[in-house]
């Protein structure tokens, strides 16, 4: 418990507060130690040059009162803590300060204790022409004194003497009043900072929730902005940002992951529409496979000797030969389409020109069988598209019309039309017969291979199953529309091509 308290915020804000108090405390102390007595003998030397200027410029004025001149002098030494003495050439004094005087018995005295300190001198710390200014100790009361002697412009001898002890009295109080003052300042300081700590260590305490909630994908919870715009604030902000972005993250993951589900679930449902194909495929094979083989046996046996009956074996032969060439090379296209990444083609080609060689290759067969054909575009109408995919899904379209119409009020009719698409830029192909509607059930199922709405696979017509599964491959490679709209009386197919006006 106490460690995580030290490791704490407020903790290392008090200690460092601490710190800085205590070494500011150290250096003020260091510094009042070193450089106070020095500034204060600077001082001092200055001031006592001064005097030593203002007297010697001053004393002619002042020779003949000399009550007066006394009287200045003692001004000038209370003001200063200064003692002056003024001997003239023959040694005696010419004027001074009535303390100077107080602190001996007599002149003789007096004489003595200058003539001492002068020959008995430590430190020079000024010297100017026949000016000096000393540090000097009298050893007979153990004082230090800064002691000037100078010589004035009437050749009189000056002399003004200052104790230093007041200097090292204000050097030792001056750090006891930093000391005591340091100390204060530490406790006052430490009570500051709690209630200063708290207001920073709220919101980061605020933030750390917010983050640990993050940290357990709870994205709810958000950092409330202050009008302080200070840096928690913006960091408040970086949170937030950071919270919604995650959030974003993870929805989108979450979305992602249902779609990689559905991939994996559609992957394997394709794994099943394989085995399904696979057994449709045995299915339609096997039946012509059967034909072929027991036609062929028929002829190797020579059952029927006739030319006739052989032509018509052999027909059979050829006939579901070409069924199982058709069908193998259909599932081949569909399977390129729907497995690989299939590349268009992609060409201008007149549209009408093709449905109409679509219809002249069944001509024959429609007159045959009393279908009529109602296409009544003439004009070309140029799409762009691959000409190759696009036959097919009209072929299939219009075989698949073939193979499902049925007379309605006695006729048989195919309707072909080109009009405007439902999607700009795109024109759209419809393919009509007349019959039956196909019921609502089957009709998204007509459009998986193999299935057929006559469940007897009656080969009488011809299909494959496959025909209408290659136009959906397509259409979507397309990304175009496609389907089959039930009509009053028949079955309409259509699909949509992008046109060039």
């Amino acid at each position: 418990m106490l460690k995580k308290v030290l490791k704490s915020v407020r903790a290392k804000l008090f200690l460092t507060l601490c710190v800085v108090i205590f070494m500011i405390i150290a250096f003020f102390v260091i510094i009042n130690n070193a450089v106070l007595e020095a500034l204060y003998y600077y001082s001092k030397k200055e001031v006592l040059v001064d005097t030593y200027n203002y007297i010697n410029e001053n004393i002619d004025l002042l020779s003949n009162e000399q009550e007066k001149y006394e009287l200045e002098l003692e001004k000038i030494s209370v003001n200063n803590s200064f003692e002056i003495l003024i001997l003239n050439n023959e040694g005696t004094v010419y004027a001074t300060n009535k303390n100077f005087l107080s602190e001996f018995g007599n002149i003789n005295e007096v004489k003595y204790d200058i003539n001492y300190s002068i020959f008995n001198k430590s430190d020079l710390m000024y010297s100017q022409g026949r000016n000096n200014i000393r540090k000097i100790n009298d050893k007979r009361n153990d004082i230090t004194y800064v002691l000037l002697s100078a010589v004035l412009n009437n050749q009189n001898n000056l002399y003004i003497r200052m104790p230093v002890t007041p200097i090292q009295e204000s050097a030792d109080i001056s750090n006891k009043f930093i000391i005591v003052m340091g100390m204060a300042a530490v406790t006052l300081g430490g009570i500051a900072i709690t209630f200063i700590t708290q207001r920073f260590t709220k919101p980061i305490e605020e933030l750390n929730d917010i983050a640990n909630e993050m940290t357990n994908l709870n994205f709810k919870r958000k950092y409330r902005i202050n009008d302080s715009q200070d840096e928690i604030d913006e960091l408040g902000k970086s949170i937030n940002i950071l919270s919604d972005k995650l959030e974003e993250t993870i929805h989108r993951l979450k979305l992602n992951n249902s779609e990689l589900e559905r991939d994996i679930e559609e992957k394997s449902k394709i794994d099943e529409m394989r085995k399904q194909f696979i057994s449709d495929v045995s299915h339609e094979l096997k039946t012509p496979i059967s034909l072929i083989q027991g036609y062929a046996e028929g002829l190797v046996e020579n059952v029927n000797s006739d030319e006739e009956n052989r032509k018509f074996y052999a027909d059979v032969i050829l006939d579901e030969a070409n069924k199982m060439d058709k069908l193998v090379k259909r599932l081949l296209e569909l399977m390129k389409l729907e497995y690989e990444d299939r590349k268009f083609n992609d060409t201008k080609f007149d549209i009408v020109y093709l449905i109409n060689e679509v219809v002249k290759n069944s001509k024959v067969f429609l007159s045959e069988n009393n279908i009529e054909i109602e296409f009544k575009e003439k004009g070309p109408i140029y799409v762009y598209a691959d000409d190759f995919y696009i036959e097919q899904v009209v072929t299939n379209y219009f075989t698949n019309a073939i193979k499902n119409i049925e007379e309605v009020n006695g006729k048989k009719k195919i309707k072909i039309a080109v009009k405007k698409g439902k999607e700009e830029g795109k024109i759209r192909v419809t393919v009509f017969n007349s019959g039956k509607n196909i019921e609502e059930e089957n009709l998204n199922r007509i459009w998986t291979r193999f299935y057929k709405i006559d469940e007897s696979r009656d080969r009488s017509k011809g299909g494959t199953g496959i025909g209408l599964s290659l136009v959906k491959a397509i259409m979507t490679k397309y990304k175009s529309k496609y389907g089959v709209i039930n009509k009053k009386d028949g079955v309409e197919f259509y699909f949509e091509v992008a046109c060039l006006g």
